[in-house]
């Protein structure tokens, strides 16, 4: 949770619907934090929760959709374009995105049933904790670092993950 101090700028401001606008990077790592959570409930799952492994598997798709949709537009471009020393790190991302995306598209395609269900989404869980750890150790504080507006950010990538269905 958010502590906020007595100064403005670190005051959350209100967004259209009640919620804090917090800065892209808290955004996303929460994003990440939730993800995380519900891969850990997958895991506990046993062999034959099969409804509720589809329905759970059906929601982080649809989480790492919109998040990586987003960052794709808005928040990688913005890293891209603060410092050329970012490149390298946005590439390797978009990369990771792209076969990340390959494989929630098989997920979401298949029964909980299936052979390889359990499977790919174990493997998607260990591509997406690689990710993350690349993100918020290397990217997230060169984009502090670059001076950014991440509350404005933050507004932005919001928006647009409350835009994109899946």
């Amino acid at each position: 949770m958010r502590t906020s101090s007595s100064t403005t700028r670190n005051t959350p401001k209100s967004m259209p619907g009640g919620q804090e606008a917090q800065d892209a990077i808290a955004l996303l790592t929460e994003d990440h934090e939730n993800v995380k959570q519900m891969f850990e409930q997958f895991e506990g799952l046993g062999d034959r929760a099969h409804a509720t492994k589809k329905k759970l598997a059906m929601q982080i798709c649809t989480e790492l959709s919109k998040h990586a949709t987003a960052e794709e537009e808005i928040f990688y471009p913005a890293v891209r374009a603060a410092t050329k020393k970012n490149e390298d790190l946005v590439d390797e991302a978009t990369v990771e995105h792209a076969s990340a995306k390959d494989l929630i598209a098989q997920i979401m395609e298949m029964e909980a049933t299936e052979e390889l269900f359990d499977a790919k989404v174990k493997v998607l869980s260990e591509m997406i904790e690689h990710h993350v750890e690349e993100e918020e150790n290397e990217m997230f504080p060169k984009a502090r670092d670059a001076g950014l507006d991440l509350e404005a950010l933050g507004q932005q990538i919001a928006e647009r993950k409350a835009q994109i269905t899946v």
